[in-house]
């Protein structure tokens, strides 16, 4: 494949986990509004000549922005009544990666790991500090407020009657800690990156990381392949699972689509997890991997249409690479 004639690739989600009796009319078409939103604003990047970073970015703030998913303002919250965000984005031609975890008042989680990439040596911040360096390199606080959203109050005032009254949480965002925001994109110079941004997992407790912000767990790129993943955190964590992807495809040239369902839907779920991830790879191939009811995702390629999916029985034919690349 010649670099010259890539034609750029985005790929989103907007967490797994999705259940069609939580999902009324007005909610759904709110939420495949934003995820076309979200990819015209990266491809515009993309088509743009701007590297895949960008594509990430740009989306994923989209997402952020949105109150119909978890990260940014439309965050859970935690068993203490606030809000912890996390999100991490890597840079495959280079192997950067900035990361940031458990804090209250970034606005754009997204935009401080990629500050952290640009902007500091370090890959991971956290907490005070992050928002510390935040503050240092312009990304925009907000009162922590910013973030309360009804809908998500209203989750945890039932996660902590549930906590009072022994019970397992009924609702399934809550029991299985879906909710995240992801993008992975290939540029016109054939690099690949991927970005996730989550609010976490209601009624955590402690300080709780998941797999977002680790890269390697639920955020990775490399030269031949991009993932983002979605789904209950520790399990994506204790199987290194965008890398376990990754290294299929890069070292034993596993397809890609094989590679991502062997570790979203078979290795994961024998150690008792579930979610779904979105690949993306150098030649334009796409795999959207999931093993529950449905996950919120889309791609835009060549036709610069963008295509939504919800649930399982969505219409799901991503373009072929040679739709989705020059060669």
């Amino acid at each position: 494949m010649s670099h010259a004639t890539t034609t750029p690739v985005l790929v989103i989600h907007g967490g797994a986990g999705v259940m069609r009796r939580d999902l009324n009319p007005a909610r759904e078409n709110e939420a495949r509004a934003a995820l076309a939103r979200a990819l015209l604003s990266g491809y515009a990047q993309l088509k743009a000549g701007k590297p895949a970073l960008d594509g990430v970015t740009a989306a994923l703030s989209v997402l952020e922005d949105d109150p119909n998913f978890n990260a940014g303002k439309g965050a859970v919250f935690t068993h203490d009544g606030r809000n912890e965000l996390d999100a991490a984005i890597m840079d495959g031609n280079t192997l950067r990666a900035g990361a940031i975890a458990g804090v209250h008042r970034v606005k754009n989680p997204i935009l401080l790991a990629r500050a952290v990439l640009e902007k500091s040596q370090h890959v991971m911040l956290v907490g005070d500090g992050a928002e510390a360096f935040a503050r240092e390199v312009g990304v925009p606080l907000v009162d922590p407020s910013y973030f309360r959203t009804e809908q998500r109050w209203q989750q945890l005032q039932k996660a902590l009657k549930e906590d009072r009254d022994g019970v397992p949480h009924s609702d399934v965002e809550t029991a299985r800690h879906f909710g995240t925001v992801g993008a992975v994109a290939l540029d016109a110079q054939g690099h690949l990156a991927a970005g996730t941004s989550t609010g976490g997992m209601t009624d955590k407790r402690w300080g709780r990381v998941g797999d977002s912000p680790i890269i390697g767990a639920g955020t990775y790129a490399n030269a031949d392949c991009a993932v983002s993943g979605t789904g209950w955190g520790e399990f994506y964590i204790r199987a290194v699972a965008a890398h376990a992807i990754c290294m299929r495809v890069s070292l034993m040239h596993v397809p890609l689509e094989r590679a991502a369902a062997e570790v979203i839907n078979q290795e994961i779920p024998a150690m008792g997890g579930n979610g779904g991830a979105i690949a993306l790879d150098a030649k334009g191939h796409i795999a959207l991997p999931f093993n529950t009811d449905g996950m919120y995702r889309g791609w835009i390629g060549g036709d610069g249409v963008p295509h939504v999916a919800i649930y399982d029985d969505d219409p799901d034919t991503p373009p072929s690479a040679s739709d989705s690349s020059g060669g």
